[in-house]
């Protein structure tokens, strides 16, 4: 026989109680709502003060705010399967926007082939919550396969405006292109706009649904590129120049609170129809906010404290805002610095309908959390065999505790980082904690094999850095290869550099193509911070050496153009080109934009 003493009897009562109480209770309604390109600072309740998100900032305050919550993936479609199947984009061999972006010769490795759809024989959430008496609708942006593969073919009995498209045709009414309607919203008041049009959609299937448990997937395409505003939200908004880095794009911003009216409209159908008591709702993004240009009015956030955004595995990439408002269920004004994912989602809503969760699940419900009790949620992957258009290289990572390391696939390059003491991973700890990178690599290494994660091969077609239309060959930093611990690219539009170079012994490469042998000057564009100058680098190539001397520029991203000397390239072919400290004056070597090779005349040789 097992005697409990009275605390551990009042704990196994408390227990039972909510047990008991959970299976009297009816089964809740769930709503998720899915943000496109959503960053991790971009509300109030995370530290923006220039956006306005007092809907969100409400729902964060009525419920729980997760500070660590992470996407499946830096890019749209494989966080969208795994929020569907509650399963990692590698299980699934999803693993890049769809249908991606084709291998380029400036690409050193080849993409691996990848499914082009969500698979049908995969279980996804509505067609498990439908054996549980659940109606299920999916409103808004699908992008997880054409035709035979939609939301209706994956178990939503009711689908508007998604198909295999990853932006919106148009955010203003008609909501076409090119004579092709987005699904459902073929009949719509001119100028109506997207955001607003896609939040009536989803009161009208809450007002439909009062007699039986719903699930509601509100997956808007804002705030996902073109960016486009109503006139009105932009009023609101400064048109004055700021400084790079911050958070002052205007129309970014109408679109964010355009986003957020939605979220409070939502709540409010839900209260007036006396849902809201039983209604699991959950907000989230499918990865970091674009930091990078891609089109007009871009880059459209900035992710400080964050490193880099959307289609990068720094922490602005994958890092998402996620809030949980369950009354009665969820800690009301809770904070959990639990590390989750957004394929814990998928347990989460089913383990909350009461429905079993399917075998082959990689992600956990997060009811205990929700509820305020510890839970550790154990290791997170991920895995991106692919180059981004936002500039992101191909790596996996791995984050358990505090503790997170990525690998870059180009040159099996870790760098190993304290996320919870240092969020803007700016101190790459690897050459410090061998042991601890080395495990969590055979970790990363188990986990891809245990998933059956497709690598990457050699691009057959590899041609880097190829002289342009003038012969010149121009060597930028994103192109560089980074060696060592701090150095790093910074791809922000205001840097475009290699920086952080506060090390000696770090240094980068380049390698390059050349068509046509000859003579070439060698021209550095650098910057160097007031007071910084003096550091000696070389520039090399083979067993040919030149020197500069770092000037001040009176800023790292002032940037000048420096003569460094000439070298000799007698034969075609792939070349390298490093860049090394000899001697580092001042705190930091230089920032480095980019290398210039010209072909010299031969009159001037």
């Amino acid at each position: 026989m097992i005697r409990l003493g009275s605390a551990a009897l009042a704990a196994w009562l408390a227990v039972e109680t909510a047990a008991a109480a959970t299976a009297a209770a009816p089964a809740p309604n769930i709503v998720l709502v899915l943000i496109d390109d959503l960053g991790w600072a971009d509300l109030g309740c995370y530290g923006s003060k220039f956006h306005r998100t007092p809907n969100l900032d409400r729902l964060a305050k009525e419920g729980m705010r997760f500070t660590d919550a992470y996407a499946a993936c830096p890019v749209c479609s494989p966080t969208r399967a795994a929020l569907m199947t509650g399963k990692y984009p590698a299980r699934l061999r999803l693993t890049d926007w769809l249908p991606g972006r084709g291998d380029r010769a400036d690409q050193m490795l080849a993409r691996p082939a990848f499914r082009p759809n969500l698979p049908l024989e995969e279980a996804t959430l509505p067609e498990l919550l439908a054996k549980a008496g659940y109606r299920s609708a999916h409103i808004g942006k699908w992008h997880l396969g054409a035709e035979g593969f939609g939301p209706g073919a994956q178990g939503f009995a009711h689908h508007v405006a998604g198909d295999h498209t990853g932006s919106p045709l148009s955010y203003f009414a008609p909501f076409q292109r090119g004579g092709r309607f987005m699904p459902g919203l073929e009949k719509a008041e001119a100028g109506e706009y997207l955001t607003d049009r896609l939040t009536t959609e989803a009161c009208r299937f809450i007002e439909s649904s009062k007699a039986a448990p719903f699930f509601l997937y509100l997956a808007h395409y804002a705030v996902h590129i073109p960016l486009a505003a109503k006139t009105e939200k932009l009023k609101g908004y400064p048109s004055v120049t700021s400084p790079p880095g911050t958070q002052t794009n205007r129309v970014y911003a109408a679109m964010v609170e355009s986003m957020d009216e939605s979220v409070g409209r939502v709540m409010r159908c839900l209260e007036e129809h006396k849902l809201a008591g039983n209604t699991l709702i959950l907000f989230t993004s499918d990865n970091g906010g674009l930091c990078t240009l891609e089109g007009p009015n871009t880059p459209a956030t900035y992710n400080a404290p964050l490193r880099e955004g959307k289609g990068w595995l720094y922490e602005g990439g994958i890092r998402v805002p996620l809030l949980a408002r369950w009354p009665g269920v969820v800690t009301a004004g809770g904070t959990c610095n639990e590390p989750v994912s957004s394929v814990d989602l998928f347990a989460t809503a089913l383990a909350a309908a009461g429905v079993p969760v399917p075998g082959g699940t990689d992600g956990v419900s997060l009811l205990p959390l929700l509820r305020g009790q510890a839970q550790s949620r154990g290791p997170i992957f991920w895995h991106y065999p692919h180059y981004s258009n936002q500039g992101g290289k191909p790596g996996g990572a791995v984050r358990e505790g505090d503790w997170k390391l990525l690998e870059w696939y180009e040159s099996g390059r870790n760098e190993l980082f304290n996320v919870r003491a240092d969020r803007g991973e700016s101190q790459n700890l690897a050459p410090k904690e061998p042991e601890r990178a080395a495990r969590l690599q055979a970790q990363l290494d188990r986990w891809r094999r245990e998933t059956g994660a497709q690598m990457m091969l050699a691009n057959p077609d590899y041609r880097p850095n190829p002289p342009n239309a003038a012969g010149a060959i121009v060597l930028p930093a994103r192109t560089a290869q980074v060696h060592g611990r701090m150095l790093r690219y910074e791809p922000l539009p205001h840097k475009e550099t290699l920086g952080y170079w506060v090390e000696a012994d770090d240094w980068a490469s380049f390698e390059f193509t050349v068509d046509k042998p000859g003579v070439f000057e060698v021209e550095a564009l650098q910057g160097c911070g007031k007071g910084h100058g003096g550091s000696v680098v070389a520039f090399g190539v083979g067993a040919q050496r030149l020197e500069m001397t770092v000037e001040d520029t009176g800023h790292f991203q002032n940037f000048v153009p420096r003569v460094v000397g000439k070298v000799t390239l007698t034969e075609p072919g792939r070349h390298t080109l490093s860049v090394r400290a000899l001697k580092k004056a001042k705190a930091a070597v230089m920032d480095l934009r980019s290398v210039t090779l010209r072909p010299v005349p031969a009159a001037r040789q």
